[in-house]
């Protein structure tokens, strides 16, 4: 069997985003944040974005292009302490946020890549992360219910990568990464190396290529990525 080709332009990849789309963003800060596809999104404009991501980066990276643009109008994350316009948006209303517990972020893109509907935990059950959402009870205890997450669109940024979307991520770089691409109808992943298939070592990939749908070949890497010492 001839495995096929996914790999494409940023420009061709990024234009399966359509506007008023859900866009998983993986990444912890920098490690892990594909900088040159939210590049591209940020040149072809796509609007009406809602982004699920850890953070919203720093002033003048990744995430903050977007929201400096104008694109984006809601953003699921646990925090923004990094980036004064995401304070500034939410503060004034132009911004809609939805801040989650670390690990319920991370739970939520898992359950809903494993086809769950939801969650039930008592994180933060009596904090304002609670406040409005269901309630049930396991065992005579209470629990809330956090709703799975889902995406039109996961864009996630990977070390080496083969044709056919086998991923492999460097170190902590893995972070939200392969969850967010068993949670997105479509699925883009930069690599810094495409190797040819059958290069990788079957026994260190993190992602499989089915659940991947375009491979983008980065070239130079941007000042974005310097922050990570390898």
């Amino acid at each position: 069997m001839i495995l096929p080709h996914k790999t494409q332009t940023a420009q061709a990849a990024i234009a399966q985003v359509h506007s008023g789309d859900t866009v998983m963003v993986g990444g912890f800060g920098v490690p892990g944040t594909p900088f040159t596809l939210i590049r591209e999104l940020v040149r072809q404009g796509q609007s009406d974005l809602t982004i699920i991501k850890n953070d919203a980066n720093e002033t003048g990276m990744g995430v903050d292009h977007l929201l400096a643009n104008g694109q984006v109008t809601r953003l699921i994350t646990t925090h923004i302490g990094l980036n004064p316009r995401a304070i500034a948006l939410m503060n004034e209303g132009k911004l809609e946020v939805e801040f989650c517990a670390q690990g319920i972020l991370a739970e939520r893109v898992r359950a809903g890549g494993a086809g769950l509907k939801a969650i039930a935990t008592d994180i933060a059950i009596d904090t304002e992360l609670g406040i409005g959402k269901p309630r049930i009870a396991i065992d005579g205890q209470e629990a809330m219910v956090e709703t799975a997450l889902r995406a039109d669109v996961a864009l996630l940024h990977a070390d080496r990568a083969d044709p056919f979307g086998n991923l492999v991520f460097a170190a902590t770089a893995r972070n939200f990464n392969p969850l967010m691409a068993m949670a997105a109808s479509c699925v883009i992943a930069e690599a810094e190396t495409v190797l040819p298939t059958g290069q990788l070592d079957p026994n260190s990939m993190h992602t499989p290529g089915p659940f991947v749908d375009h491979v983008v070949a980065l070239g130079a890497l941007s000042q974005e990525y310097a922050v990570v010492r390898r």
